[in-house]
C-alpha cells in the first residue's frame, strides 16, 4: 500500500501538471489563431471521404459524380459533388522529452521546453482546422484529428516528465509519404541525429529541425566568475574570465548549426531555427508551410 507520502507526491505532481495544461493550451490557441488569420483558406478538392462542396457540372465531368438529388432541387442545372482532398500520410511531430530544454536565462522569457511544446500544440491546431491527421513519433496510438488533437497531443507530451536519455530523436518506422517534425535545440550526439534523420528520410519521408534556442546559448552574453551547470547530468564547470572563451563558444555553437544544416541538406530536410526571446508566430508560420509544401511535393 502506498505511503501518504507518495500519494500526496503524486498528487502535487498530477496538479502541477493539471494547471499548466489549460493555460499551454489557450496560449498555442491564441498563437494558432494569430496566424490562422493571416492565412487564406487550404481546402480544396480532390481524392477523399469528406464533402467539401456542389459546383456546377462542367464540360469533362463524369457522369458518375452528379449529385442527382442535388441535382433535382435545381430546374435548368446539374450538380457535381466534390469531396475535399486528404493527406494520404500523417505528419508526425517529436519533442525533445531530456531535461536540456529545460532552460530560460531570464525570467522575462519562456524556458525552451515551453516554447517547444507551444508551438507543437499550436501547430497541431492548424493542422486540425486543415482537416489533417497530426501524430507523436515513436508512438503506437492513432495519429490524432478533429477538434480534440490538440488537447490529446498536449496530453501525449506529458509536459512535467523528463527523460534525459531520449534526447536524440528516435529511430523509428513511419508511413510513406510522412511529414515530420523533430523540435529540439539539439545539443546531443550530431551521429544520434543523422542515424534518425537518415532512417526517416530512407522511408520517404520529409521533414524539418526545428531548432529552439534561449538568446544566451547564441550570443553568450556572459563574463566573469560564472559557474555553469548542464540541466541533464548535473555537471557543474566554473570559468573564472568566462568573456576568455566567448569566441571559441560562438564558433562552437555556429559550426553546430552548420553541422546540423548539412544533416538536414544530406536528407532533403530543412532547418527553422528559433529563440525564445522572439515571437513564436513567425517560426509556427514557417513551419506550416514547410509542412504544406511538402504535401503538395509529395503529392
Amino acid at each position: 500500500m502506498p505511503s501518504r507520502n507518495s500519494t500526496l507526491a503524486v498528487r502535487h505532481d498530477a496538479e502541477r501538471a493539471a494547471a499548466l495544461f489549460p493555460a499551454m493550451l489557450l496560449d498555442a490557441d491564441k498563437i494558432a489563431q494569430s496566424v490562422s488569420a493571416g492565412l487564406h483558406g487550404r481546402r480544396r478538392a480532390g481524392p477523399g471521404e469528406t464533402f467539401w462542396q456542389h459546383r456546377p457540372y462542367g464540360f469533362g465531368d463524369a457522369v458518375s459524380s452528379i449529385d442527382w438529388r442535388q441535382s433535382a432541387r435545381a430546374a435548368d442545372r446539374l450538380y457535381v459533388r466534390q469531396n475535399e482532398w486528404e493527406a494520404a500520410a500523417a505528419a508526425y511531430l517529436w519533442r525533445d522529452p531530456s531535461r536540456s530544454l529545460d532552460y530560460a536565462s531570464d525570467r522575462n522569457i519562456p524556458t525552451k521546453r515551453r516554447r517547444a511544446d507551444i508551438l507543437i500544440t499550436a501547430l497541431t491546431i492548424l493542422m486540425a482546422q486543415a482537416g489533417e491527421r497530426i501524430g507523436l513519433l515513436g508512438e503506437e496510438r492513432r495519429p490524432f484529428q478533429g477538434r480534440t488533437a490538440p488537447e490529446r497531443m498536449l496530453e501525449a507530451l506529458h509536459i512535467d516528465e523528463f527523460i534525459d536519455q531520449a534526447s536524440a530523436p528516435p529511430v523509428t518506422n513511419v508511413p510513406a509519404g510522412a511529414r515530420i517534425v523533430l523540435a529540439s535545440d539539439f545539443f546531443t550526439d550530431p551521429n544520434a541525429i543523422e542515424r534518425a534523420v537518415a532512417s526517416l528520410a530512407g522511408a520517404g519521408a520529409k521533414g524539418v529541425l526545428l531548432q529552439i534556442c534561449d538568446p544566451a546559448e547564441e550570443t553568450f552574453p556572459f563574463d566573469g566568475r560564472i559557474e555553469f551547470r548542464d540541466p541533464e547530468s548535473r555537471d557543474r564547470m566554473i570559468f573564472g574570465q568566462t568573456g576568455a572563451v566567448a569566441q571559441a563558444y560562438k564558433s562552437a555553437f555556429a559550426a553546430h548549426r552548420e553541422n546540423l544544416m548539412e544533416i538536414a541538406r544530406k536528407a532533403g530536410w530543412i532547418v527553422i531555427a528559433h529563440r525564445t526571446d522572439k515571437p513564436p508566430q513567425a517560426a509556427l508560420l514557417s513551419l506550416f508551410t514547410a509542412l504544406g509544401d511538402m504535401r503538395k511535393w509529395m503529392t
